[in-house]
C-alpha cells in the first residue's frame, strides 16, 4: 500500500472533497492511501512552498506560487507525469485561465482542483433596483445606501486594484511585465476604490472574503460586495440568508468583468513517488464524474467548464455558475514570478494605508510600482 501525505487549506470547500474522494473504496484497492492534512489559507503564504513539499507529497496551492515553487524546485511539472494529449484535454475542459495560470518557465505546476475568482456578491432582496452591472452603478448605489462594502483586508487590497484596472482595459503588467499600471489606468482605479471606501460599512473592513461573506448573510448592514472571491456554500446556506452572485462590475457595458482569477491546484511534490493509481484519482478529480457530481456534493467548487454550465449543479446552488461563469473566463492571471507573493501583501497594506489616510492618487502609485519593481525578477516570467 503506497500512503502519501497531502496539504490543503481548511475549509470545507478545500477539504471536504478530497478527504472524500481518500475514502472511497477504488482508491484502496488500487493500493493507494491519501491522509489529507489542512491548514489556514493564510498559512500558505506564510510557509515557504519549498517547505511544504519537503513534508507533503501533495500540495494544494494558488497559482501565484508557482513561481517561488520554480526557483525552489519542489515541485514535478505535468509535463512529466502526464502524457502532451492529457495535458492539452485538461487545458480544454478546464473553465477559464484555470489550468493556464499554473503554467511557468514552460511547464504546467498543478492540476485545477478549485475554480475561483472574484465576483459581485448582494443581498439581492435588500437591493432597491436592479444587481450593477458597471462601476458607475456600484458607485450610485454606495452613494445611496451606505451599504456597499470593499473586500481589502489581507492580500485583497491589491487584488481589487488589479481587478478594476482589468476592467478599466489595463490588466496590470501584460502590456509591460516591468510596469504594474499606467499612471491614468491607476489614477482612475484609485479614486474610484477611495470613493468606495469612505462609504464602505465599518463592521466588515478588517474581515476576509468569508468573514464578509459570513456577515452578510447574517446582517442586513451590507447590501453588496462589488469585487469578492465567490464561495458556493453561501449562495444556498444550511443556516443564513442566501447571498446571491453576479458577474463582477464592467466599466462600460461590453467591457471585460474586471477580476482576479483566485482558485487552487493540486501540486505534486519532488518527493512523491508517482504511481499509476496516483495518476488514475488524480485525473479522476479531474473527470466529469468527480467535477459535475462528487466535488459539488462535497462542498467543492469544481474547475470544469461544463460544470458551471450543468442544470442540476446551478439548480442546487442558487445558480451561482451559470451567473458568475463569463467573469471566470476572463479572469485576469497575475504575475507569477518568485517575489510576487510578498509584493501583492505589502500593496495591500500600502493601499489601506492610503485610503485610510486620504492619500493623493500620484504619490501611491508611485510607492506602488517602486515595490513593484523591487520584488520583480529581472527577466522573470509573469
Amino acid at each position: 500500500m503506497q500512503r502519501l501525505k497531502g496539504l490543503t487549506w481548511d475549509h470545507p470547500r478545500g477539504y471536504n472533497a478530497l478527504a472524500a474522494a481518500a475514502r472511497r473504496a477504488e482508491l484502496a484497492e488500487s493500493g493507494l492511501a491519501i491522509a489529507w492534512e489542512k491548514q489556514p489559507l493564510e498559512g500558505f503564504e506564510s510557509h515557504p512552498i519549498a517547505d511544504l513539499c519537503a513534508r507533503y507529497d501533495l500540495v494544494v496551492l494558488d497559482h501565484p506560487h508557482v513561481g517561488e515553487a520554480v526557483a525552489g524546485d519542489c515541485l514535478q511539472p505535468l509535463e512529466a507525469v502526464f502524457d502532451a494529449a492529457t495535458v492539452a484535454a485538461l487545458e480544454a475542459d478546464s473553465i477559464g485561465p484555470s489550468l493556464r495560470s499554473y503554467r511557468f518557465a514552460g511547464s504546467h505546476w498543478a492540476l485545477p482542483l478549485d475554480a475561483a475568482t472574484q465576483v459581485l456578491a448582494t443581498r439581492q432582496e435588500l437591493l432597491p433596483g436592479p444587481v450593477p452591472v458597471l462601476w458607475e452603478d456600484v458607485v450610485s448605489l454606495s452613494r445611496q445606501t451606505g451599504k456597499v462594502a470593499m473586500s481589502l483586508a489581507g492580500p485583497h487590497a491589491a487584488l481589487s486594484f488589479l481587478s478594476i484596472a482589468a476592467a478599466y482595459g489595463e490588466p496590470p503588467a501584460e502590456r509591460d511585465p516591468d510596469v504594474l499600471v499606467s499612471a491614468e489606468t491607476g489614477k482612475g482605479v484609485y479614486d474610484l476604490m477611495s470613493d468606495l471606501f469612505s462609504r464602505s460599512p465599518p463592521s466588515v473592513r478588517d474581515k476576509n472574503p468569508i468573514g464578509i461573506l459570513g456577515h452578510m448573510a447574517a446582517n442586513d448592514d451590507v447590501v453588496l460586495c462589488p469585487l469578492i472571491y465567490g464561495y458556493v456554500n453561501y449562495a444556498a446556506p444550511a443556516g443564513g440568508r442566501p447571498i446571491a452572485f453576479h458577474d463582477a462590475p464592467r466599466r462600460r457595458a461590453a467591457g471585460r468583468p474586471g477580476s482576479t482569477l483566485g482558485g487552487t491546484g493540486i501540486g505534486i511534490s519532488r518527493r512523491c513517488t508517482v504511481t499509476p493509481a496516483l495518476k488514475q484519482h488524480l485525473l479522476w478529480l479531474m473527470g466529469r464524474e468527480a467535477q459535475v457530481g462528487f466535488i459539488p456534493g462535497h462542498d467543492g467548487q469544481p474547475s470544469r467548464r461544463e460544470a458551471w454550465h450543468d442544470p442540476a449543479v446551478n439548480a442546487r446552488w442558487g445558480n451561482f455558475y451559470k451567473n458568475t461563469a463569463e467573469t471566470l473566463e476572463q479572469a485576469y492571471v497575475r504575475p507569477r514570478h518568485d517575489g510576487y507573493i510578498a509584493f501583492q501583501g505589502k500593496a495591500s497594506a500600502l493601499l489601506r494605508e492610503a485610503l485610510q489616510a486620504r492619500s493623493p492618487a500620484g504619490s501611491v502609485l508611485d510607492a506602488l510600482q517602486a515595490l513593484y519593481a523591487s520584488h520583480r525578477v529581472a527577466g522573470g516570467e509573469r
